[in-house]
């Protein structure tokens, strides 16, 4: 696979795009309020819920980086974005795959 399909697969086709939308938008809204606000409370369990279960697994890792505390909001946001992308690729991937199985009703027959 080469760079141009793993970029087409991610961001190029109606799933990818749809899905990146719904996890930049919840993305920026939890670290908006994380800036701006009081209290985030549970606003970050959007991103994370979207992102998973990959970001179960990131977030575990950056819990043990800094000793079971708050993982930084660079870090959050990164990780988020990072699962994000991969998961990206992966809907592209099982898109293509549902377009290619679809035969039009009319056309040349092969074979």
């Amino acid at each position: 696979m080469n760079e141009r399909t793993l970029i087409r697969l991610t961001f190029a086709n109606p799933a990818s795009a749809v899905y990146l939308t719904l996890v930049a938008g919840a993305i920026a809204v939890a670290t908006g309020i994380s800036l701006f606000g009081q209290d985030p409370g549970f606003v970050w369990i959007w991103p994370t819920l979207f992102t998973a279960p990959s970001s179960f697994a990131a977030t575990a890792f950056g819990m043990l980086l800094w000793d079971a505390s708050k993982p930084p909001l660079w870090f959050s946001v990164g990780v988020l974005a990072a699962c994000a992308l991969v998961q990206s690729a992966v809907i592209g991937a099982v898109w293509q795959a549902l377009r290619r199985g679809r035969r039009p009703l009319a056309g040349p027959r092969h074979g």
